[in-house]
């Protein structure tokens, strides 16, 4: 049997924002496994296969200099293909890279050049890009934010259709994707942002609360109204605390969402979800942080046993989503959960990175960093293979709901 490519590989990936702050595409880090080179046709073949029309726009940046070198020889232009990035440092020492890039341009390839803002390419080499993932050296950054407390926006270093890296700041986020019109963002200040954010009463999201009352009055089934309810984490874990409440006054625990829903009934959550509007934000900034949680949760439920029953697999499910709680809530993600009735792998995994749910939780997260070392090491540990990894990760990404550009 032949081998697939993704069996040679680590892959990782970062979320792509748009200005609008929903998901507009994934950086995808893929590094060789070894010193054997990788089959750049079968690999761009496999990513072609695998994406769908609807997926996320894919970017590509490769790890080594033969890995972009291979690429860039057989990448071809035409929808659906990925962008594949280009550093400019590497454009600027590598011989024959130019070369590769400029005849990978003609054939209609999508490049993006990545580098520093103080670093840009010169007119003919920017000719060869589609777009820029520039990252902002301090002083440019501080450039930008005096631009935008002056109102003189114009002065700023960040251009229209840029994609950004590396800030931390949410005033410089605003600035770029707001003032400047940058295409997005590779990343998410969400320490800065839940911080700017921590005199507020986290609430669930509006637009979730909208879709929830949605379904009930068009009497969709218990598996949509499951679905988007998972999609809003603090509403999810807010719903988990209502249903076992004395004001609900159920016999048993409720651990999971659809065990709640079906003791509740769409009466009593139709006038819980109706209590819930006045208070719910609209603040845009958050989305990508709770989008970013329903990631790592579909990845922790994916990547748990191929054969777990439906019922564990939605508690592994609730394991991803659920750890990261403390961000939001700014307290101890072990006192959240010890409010509710949920297994006792969940808090092993999440809080004591224990037991049989760990493994899973533990190579999500990693996969979140594009350290290539960190996912093999985890791999070998729990005795995970790279293409079983690679497969999930690739369909989790697929799957995702995206604005396309």
């Amino acid at each position: 049997m032949v081998q697939s490519v993704l069996g040679s590989l680590t892959l990782g990936y970062r979320p792509l924002w748009n200005r609008n702050r929903a998901l507009a595409g994934v950086q995808l880090f893929v590094c060789n496994d070894g010193e054997a080179p990788v089959d750049a046709p079968h690999l761009l073949r496999t990513l072609h296969e695998t994406w769908g029309p609807s997926s996320p726009q894919l970017l590509l940046s490769l790890q080594t200099h033969q890995l972009l070198h291979d690429l860039l020889a057989h990448a071809a232009g035409g929808e659906g293909q990925p962008w594949i990035e280009v550093p400019g440092e590497w454009l600027d020492t590598d011989p024959g890279l130019r070369a590769r890039v400029q005849a990978a341009h003609a054939r209609g390839a999508a490049l993006v050049w990545r580098g520093g803002a103080d670093r840009l390419p010169d007119a003919p080499s920017a000719g060869f890009f589609r777009r820029s993932l520039v990252t902002l050296p301090p002083e440019y950054a501080v450039t930008a934010l005096q631009a935008e407390s002056a109102g003189m926006h114009d002065q700023s270093p960040v251009q229209p259709g840029w994609i950004c890296e590396g800030i931390e700041n949410r005033a410089l986020l605003d600035h770029a994707l707001d003032r400047r019109q940058a295409w997005g963002t590779a990343g998410w200040p969400a320490e800065d942002v839940l911080h700017t954010l921590r005199h507020d009463q986290p609430q669930p999201l509006h637009s979730t609360l909208l879709r929830l009352l949605k379904v009930i009055d068009a009497d969709e089934s218990l598996e949509s109204f499951e679905q988007i309810l998972s999609e809003d984490p603090l509403l999810a874990y807010r719903f988990m605390v209502f249903t076992n409440s004395a004001a609900l006054g159920l016999r048993t625990g409720i651990d999971s969402l659809r065990r709640g829903l079906m003791m509740m009934g769409y009466g009593a959550l139709a006038r819980w979800l109706t209590d819930q509007l006045p208070s719910a934000t609209t603040e845009p900034d958050v989305l990508p942080i709770r989008g970013a949680m329903v990631i790592r949760a579909r990845l922790t439920e994916q990547l748990i046993d191929a054969g777990i029953e439906a019922d564990l697999r939605r508690e592994v499910y609730l394991c991803g989503l659920f750890s990261q709680l403390d961000g939001i809530l700014r307290e101890p993600l072990g006192t959240i959960l010890k409010r509710l009735p949920l297994s006792e792998r969940i808090y092993a995994a999440t809080v004591t990175r224990t037991g049989p749910y760990a493994p899973s939780l533990d190579v999500a997260c990693a996969l979140e960093t594009g350290d290539a070392a960190a996912v093999r090491q985890l791999r070998k540990t729990h005795d995970l293979g790279a293409e079983e990894v690679n497969r999930v990760l690739l369909r989790v990404l697929r799957d995702l709901d995206a604005a396309r550009p």
